[in-house]
């Protein structure tokens, strides 16, 4: 069985920091990307950032500046590094991978349950 784990959220007040963290487990052969998504109440889940197995990334232009992902290969963890945060940036923070599993499941692409970030102005 592999699956992803989020964790780190909680209440900070705007222009506070928050690391979230994606830990991958179980069978995993190789990680092709991870990326953080959000889904605010009423909304649409919308991309927040991507990390590929090269090391690029991508950022949403409402976050660009402030947030940064990043990996720990040996972890097979990925985080996200969020500062000066913005009541607007409240949300439910999802990670996803597309990773190979190493148990004959082959290529997956999985999703986390989620992790809740508050940010109070």
């Amino acid at each position: 069985q592999v699956q992803l784990v989020e964790s780190g959220g909680g209440l900070v007040q705007a222009g506070g920091s928050l690391r979230l963290s994606c830990a991958a487990s179980g069978s995993i052969f190789s990680i092709n990307a991870v990326g953080w998504y959000r889904q605010a109440p009423g909304k649409q889940r919308e991309s927040v950032a991507l990390i590929r197995s090269s090391g690029s990334t991508n950022y949403a232009d409402s976050v660009k500046g402030r947030f940064t992902i990043s990996r720990d290969n040996a972890k097979n963890t990925v985080y996200l590094q969020m500062n000066s945060l913005k009541p607007e940036d409240t949300a439910v923070y999802y990670c996803n991978a597309d990773l190979f599993s190493s148990s004959g499941l082959g290529r997956m692409d999985l999703w986390g349950k989620g992790t809740l970030v508050t940010v109070s102005s």
